[in-house]
């Protein structure tokens, strides 16, 4: 029994016995070191009766290695490789080197260790020491990690304050109180005088490894000390006494880090020391099978430390001659390298490209910045640095490519020359300011081709914070350059639909984006360019279905990067067609990926639509940007508070989608009793509408002009014929019945007021429901609460999951489509079909067709 850790035991205890019914969960132990989280960890491992135990112990040496950590837990279960969906298994081949002619992508990597966690199960995967995993297998991990929820699997990992664990739940492991801390010292030290063990409980702060291996010849010092020192110096003691061939195998084993015995004899060898140098060190090792383990991290450190500066350099040269594997080799070379050595510097970029292969960016940008800093030649040391930064911002790792960027700079002098990559780290630090004035200061000083793509990101950084006038400047700059004539049009057009005349602006763009070649996009980017348009018509429906198409290739592909984009596009048609849940089902997946892969720009974006939603339902969520601020307007249009929602709407006119929002605006003012404040947003949505012609908008139009006409029934009459947005036709319906009511046609008032009510109940829009049904008892009729939305009732992921379970995909490929084990998709499934009433695959296809 482990000693004051009463609610530490209590909550592993909860994690296996959820495991054991069938559920999944993680869970963290946070804490100093030596304050016995490892110890936790081992308790779990001999509490696990009946479960598979997988284990990983991450060392510093190897956290930039690349699926180094993953590959150690995995090991056990690869032979199960085969029974992955082969995308899933091609992906662990290659990162792990068991094959070379496929794509390590690391979100199909994520899955595969989802999935074999999930077909080992039940199961308890522990990860000792998670603040020096590599960042490739972190990302697998951490992936794996928050999508485990009915596989009945469970994960325990321990971790330093400093390790960046984000969405898991923690513990915090304190130290032990004194009682405890007297307790335990009394078990293991069961002479020590009370006058030592007072004085060694008070030194030690209640950490239990402090307590176990503080000699008591450190008691005698005066004052106290820092517990890191102690603890190193404690350590120190121990491998002090030890004979010199002992102390120098402890080196090789700390400075190996993979705890290969057959890799630390051979460099035990080259050094000339006999093998059983290292047995002479048991007690501060052990040796199990084929691995040597440390007893904790800090002994390895310790150890590490405790040689001199000219044996270090030696271990590491008799590591990198012994080695069999080339990234350990250049690691090992550069930690030997006293100085500026090409040939080193070229080993680690090989050791780099081999990484990037893997997708191991983070490790990647850390050879490569290792390698510039070993570069004698300043410009190939410039083009290292360049490149590191280049692969810290596709790993995600902002701070790092900017301070590399800023190296960069120092090394080159030439701002122009990391105008793309400065740009990017800008934006993606959310000041798109900042990336439009780098991108558009280095485009005055460019020619030729690199004019064109610095002044196209220039456009788009402009287009993402909502400022024509910086579209308008990059247009005159396009305009003059010979075949960039419908580039440049194309971005005038987009400058002016977003303030200007919006019918004029759509045409330019319809016809400039159409006359564009794409050959330099793809068929991707062709695809894009015309979603854009759509968009841009308001073609929702369309939008919407080559949005579909697009995620499901993109599933296919393991393109993750690019998918988080896709379903925020989709999420925000879905919205504008008044699909309200499945609009909720893509951005909660959005927020998910984008999280995952680090895009703060589409987290954010995101999340504001979110916000949207629950204002659609009468809820107040924070969000930031414009759809945020979007969300605020509807939330005070929906409470019926019409002069704050107008003035927010007044202040978003000039907007990237104002002009879909311009309907509410004409509808706040007239409610309001300030029409004149309408006048502007009408003839805005009037323009643009005859330009997109689509039925729908003409339909708003209709019941815009309606609300400001003397006699509106014939416009409030064209105003509900179109269905295409049942929401906005709801709107409408419920604007005539108030008509209709206060002209005293009560019967006919009634008609419509039900059919709103109808729709704004299915779309869970409440404030709008309950305005209906205010309406329709001042009308006469009392309105029974409706029963509820069957679709309203499923989670975002189970409407997800019975969205694909209905086109009759099979539970591996639905979990391989939504990043899910089978297991949850099955889960998931058993959940949803009471919900709608249904018993079978059969009928839920029939329930969504």
């Amino acid at each position: 029994m482990l000693q004051g850790r009463k609610d530490e035991l209590a909550a592993i205890e909860r994690l296996l016995g959820t495991a054991r019914a069938g559920g999944s969960g993680a869970l963290v132990l946070r804490g100093e070191p030596g304050v016995g989280k490892s110890a936790l960890l081992e308790h779990a491992g001999r509490r696990a009766d009946g479960f598979a135990v997988l284990r990983g112990s991450a060392v510093e040496s190897e956290s930039e290695l690349p699926f180094a950590a993953l590959h150690q837990v995995l090991r056990p279960v690869l032979d199960h490789l085969d029974t992955l969906p082969e995308p899933q298994a091609a992906a662990v081949r290659t990162a792990f080197g068991l094959a070379t002619d496929g794509v390590a992508d690391r979100f199909m990597i994520g899955l595969a260790t989802l999935t074999l966690l999930a077909e080992n199960a039940p199961l308890l995967c522990l990860i000792d020491d998670a603040q020096w995993l590599d960042r490739a297998s972190a990302e697998a991990l951490l992936f794996a990690a928050r999508r485990l929820h009915a596989e009945g699997v469970a994960m325990l990992v321990s971790a330093r304050d400093e390790a960046s664990l984000a969405g898991l739940p923690e513990l915090r492991v304190e130290g032990l109180d004194r009682e405890d801390a007297q307790a335990l010292l009394a078990g293991h030290l069961p002479g020590l005088p009370p006058h030592v063990r007072d004085r060694v409980v008070e030194e030690s702060g209640g950490n239990p490894l402090a307590l176990l291996e503080l000699p008591a010849s450190a008691l005698a010092e005066v004052g106290p000390l820092p517990l890191p020192r102690r603890l190193q110096e404690a350590f120190g003691q121990r491998i002090a006494v030890l004979p010199s061939r002992a102390r120098s195998a402890l080196v090789v084993a700390a400075a190996a880090g993979t705890g290969e015995l057959g890799t630390i004899l051979a460099a035990t060898r080259e050094l000339g020391l006999p093998d059983d140098a290292l047995a002479q060190a048991e007690g501060l090792v052990s040796v199990r099978g084929s691995t040597v383990s440390f007893r904790h991290s800090l002994t390895r450190a310790a150890a590490y430390q405790s040689a001199g500066f000219v044996e270090r350099l030696a271990v590491h040269r008799a590591l990198a001659a012994t080695a069999t594997d080339a990234d350990r080799r250049a690691w090992h070379l550069a930690a030997a390298a006293t100085g500026p050595d090409e040939e080193v510097a070229a080993a680690l970029e090989a050791a780099a490209e081999r990484a990037r292969d893997r997708t191991g960016y983070a490790a990647a940008a850390a050879a490569l910045e290792r390698a510039a800093h070993l570069t004698p030649d300043p410009e190939r040391r410039l083009r290292r640095l360049t490149s590191a930064a280049q692969t810290a911002a596709d790993a995600g790792q902002n701070g790092r490519a900017g301070g590399l960027v800023e190296e960069a700079l120092r090394l080159s002098g030439d701002p122009d020359a990391l105008a793309t990559l400065r740009a990017k780290v800008a934006f993606e630090d959310g000041d798109s300011r900042a990336a439009y004035t780098i991108l558009i200061e280095a485009a005055d000083r460019a020619e030729g081709e690199a004019r064109v793509r610095l002044l196209t990101d220039a456009a788009r950084a402009a287009w993402t914070r909502a400022d024509p006038a910086g579209m308008r400047r990059v247009h005159g700059l396009l305009a003059g350059m010979p075949g960039q004539e419908s580039l440049a049009a194309a971005i005038g057009g987009a400058a002016e639909l977003m303030s200007g005349d919006p019918g004029e602006g759509l045409r330019i763009l319809r016809e400039n984006v159409a006359a564009m070649p794409q050959r330099r996009a793809g068929l991707v980017g062709e695809r894009l360019a015309t979603v854009m348009v759509d968009f841009f018509s308001g073609d929702f429906a369309r939008s919407r279905e080559t949005m579909l198409v697009l995620a499901g290739e993109f599933r296919q592909r393991g393109m993750i990067g690019w998918l988080a984009g896709v379903l925020g596009t989709l999420a925000e048609a879905e919205f504008f067609l008044g699909r309200f849940h499945e609009a909720a089902a893509s951005v909660d997946e959005t927020v998910r990926i984008a999280g995952d892969t680090g895009q703060r720009q589409r987290e954010a974006h995101a999340r504001g639509l979110l916000a949207a939603l629950a204002a659609v339902r009468g809820e107040e969520e924070k969000g930031e940007g414009e759809w945020a601020e979007r969300a605020g307007a509807l939330l005070d249009l929906g409470r019926g508070r019409f002069e704050a929602a107008l003035e927010r709407m007044e202040q978003l006119t000039g907007q990237n989608h104002a002009l879909y929002f311009a309907p509410d605006q004409v509808e706040a003012a007239v409610r309001l009793g300030r029409p004149d404040r309408a006048a502007e947003p009408l003839e805005r949505f009037e323009r643009w509408a005859r330009a997109a012609g689509q039925p729908w908008a003409d339909a708003v139009l209709a019941r815009c002009r309606a609300l400001l006409a003397e006699a509106p029934e014939e416009l409030f009459a064209l105003a509900v014929q179109d269905g295409a947005r049942p929401f906005e036709q709801a709107r409408s319906r419920l604007l005539f019945g108030e008509w209709l009511r206060r002209e005293r046609r009560k019967a006919e008032a009634r008609t419509q007021l039900r059919a709103a009510l109808e729709t704004f109940e299915r779309a869970g829009a409440h404030p709008w429901a309950e305005h209906a049904r205010a309406e329709l008892r001042a009308a006469g009729e009392t309105a029974a609460q409706a029963a509820p939305d069957a679709m309203a009732a499923l989670t975002p992921q189970e409407l997800q999951v019975v969205r694909l379970a209905a086109t009759g995909a099979t539970n591996k490929e639905i979990g391989a489509q939504l990043f899910l084990s089978p297991k949850t998709v099955g889960h998931h499934l058993y959940r949803a079909f009471p919900k709608l009433g249904v018993a079978t695959r059969t009928e839920l296809a029939h329930l969504f067709s």
